[in-house]
């Protein structure tokens, strides 16, 4: 390690990182552009800065960290995300931004030399947890959310996305597509932990990723009428909870027998109150599936349940496509270099999780490694890996990255 060259190690990254919005339920709420996140954003600097990185953040937010000549060209790109779902684990996300920090130090220690411009990226508002959106950061990178998009985002509390921005001290004026930036990327790996459990049935800590399910999300708003709880009688009542909940059921049922994946998640009542039948409910469904044949017939079927329900129901039925990623393919090339990187025997295997690597893939050569989950449990405080297998997955990106650099 070159003298000055400060490498906290990932045991200590991790502990740093780890106190940064905690919530009272013991997950996490790292929302983008809230206090948290922004807590998140100024650690990613300091670790950016503490390295002789060149730091920067672009037009949409995203944070970059640079080795090399940024406007050289085929760059080669590793990191992930900080921000969290409502009461997230502590890994979706940071770990493959503390992989790539520890991954760069060990390059340093090997004394690797950099023959492209390499870049450590933190994307901004990958989880959509607080405008409703998935890979915001990375979509407007790319182009596939426009300026215009980008712009309507609203949270819960009718704060865009642009005020977001501004309240946190982002400019949000040049909102949108970067094609300058996107072409000077090489490649991308993104690290990211296991969000099932395939790996926890093997001896392998790592495994290679090879596509990402197609999925989606759709709002589904049911409108019945508000009515005393007490004096109505049931078959008087336009319930919306009522078809709603019918709606739940049929998306287990429809998604289980086309081997697909179905979720209402996310739930808004109107007027909200414990004596009253609602007058609205929205749902919000993530659904995925092995192909986008059977993506489309799901969830098709699910609002042909729905619509038959709110007929019988009285209830009105109106289903708004929020978002939708097709397969993700990644590229075969640079998946097969990693293969043999790792040894040719390490696991290759696909997802239902979008990532930002899933964005990047239709405009970059992109790849992902998987660092094992022993409980399969993601998107709750219960996530967990071994740091064994974490700091085997520093080793394992360190080892690609070097043998692409």
């Amino acid at each position: 390690m070159p003298e000055g060259f400060p490498s906290p190690s990932f045991h200590a990254m991790w502990k740093e990182l780890l106190s940064l919005g905690k919530a009272p339920g013991g997950g996490y709420r790292r929302y983008a552009w809230s206090g948290p996140d922004m807590e998140c954003r100024e650690w990613f600097r300091h670790q950016a800065e503490s390295r002789g990185l060149a730091y920067e953040a672009d037009q949409n937010g995203n944070q970059w960290a640079w080795a090399g000549d940024k406007d050289a060209g085929d760059a080669l790109v590793t990191g992930s995300h900080l921000d969290s779902v409502p009461e997230g684990g502590a890994f979706d996300g940071p770990l493959g931004v503390i992989s790539a920090l520890a991954a760069y130090d060990e390059l340093r220690s090997r004394g690797t030399e950099f023959t492209r411009p390499f870049a450590i990226v933190n994307f901004a508002d990958e989880e959509g947890a607080r405008f409703g959106l998935a890979c915001v950061g990375s979509r407007l990178l790319t182009g596939t959310l426009t300026r215009e998009g980008a712009h309507a985002l609203r949270d819960a509390d009718g704060v865009t996305l642009p005020q977001a921005m501004e309240a946190a001290g982002y400019s949000p004026e040049a909102l949108g597509p970067d094609p300058e930036r996107l072409a000077r990327i090489g490649a991308f790996v993104e690290l990211h932990i296991e969000q099932g459990r395939a790996l926890a049935e093997t001896p392998h800590p790592v495994a290679v990723a090879s596509a990402i399910w197609p999925h989606g999300r759709w709002r589904f708003d049911f409108r019945g009428e508000a009515n005393h709880a007490g004096t109505t009688r049931l078959e008087d009542r336009r319930d919306p909870m009522l078809t709603y909940a019918n709606t739940v059921l049929a998306a287990r049922k429809k998604a289980r027998l086309a081997g697909a994946l179905a979720t209402f998640g996310k739930v808004a009542v109107e007027p909200n109150g414990v004596n009253a039948v609602p007058s609205k409910v929205s749902g919000w469904l993530d659904s995925r599936a092995p192909d986008a044949e059977t993506l489309a017939a799901v969830v098709a079927e699910i609002e042909r349940a729905a619509g038959e329900r709110g007929g019988r129901d009285g209830v009105a039925v109106e289903v708004t496509r929020e978002s939708r990623t097709p397969l993700v393919e990644f590229d075969h090339v640079l998946r097969d270099r990693l293969v043999g990187l790792l040894g040719g025997d390490v696991p290759v295997l696909p997802t239902g999780a979008g990532h930002d690597a899933g964005i990047l893939s239709a405009s970059v050569p992109t790849a992902m490694l998987y660092v094992r989950n022993p409980t399969g449990v993601s998107h709750s405080p219960a996530e967990f890996a071994e740091e064994d297998d974490c700091v085997a997955g520093v080793s394992a990106l360190a080892d690609v990255l070097e043998g692409l650099v």
